[in-house]
């Protein structure tokens, strides 16, 4: 897991595919890391998944959501499967000077 917006960010085969948030609403949750195309399928899959109000190109599961935890398992389980429609490059860190 790495740090990122302030979050925790797993990462698989290089690519980030979720991130944990625990902050202020919108940042209450898990972001599902993907590209606008695969919203509708993804949103087929896991109905509960909505575009984030910010970052509107990942998908969003807020914390209270009913099936949080069942959804969040079926979720990595299709990342373990490497589901080709979850997980972004990230872009590379800056180092500090």
């Amino acid at each position: 897991m790495r740090s990122a917006f302030g979050a925790k960010a797993v990462y698989l085969d290089g690519l980030m595919q979720l991130c944990c948030c625990a902050g202020e609403e919108p940042w209450r949750g898990v972001l599902v890391c993907t590209s606008k195309e695969h919203h509708p399928a993804l949103i087929h899959d896991f109905p509960i998944l909505t575009p984030h109000s910010v970052l509107g190109k990942w998908l969003y599961l807020h914390e209270s959501a009913d099936d949080f935890e069942e959804t969040v398992s079926r979720l990595v389980k299709r990342i373990l499967r490497r589901d080709p429609r979850i997980g972004v490059a990230g872009k590379p860190r800056r180092r500090r000077k």
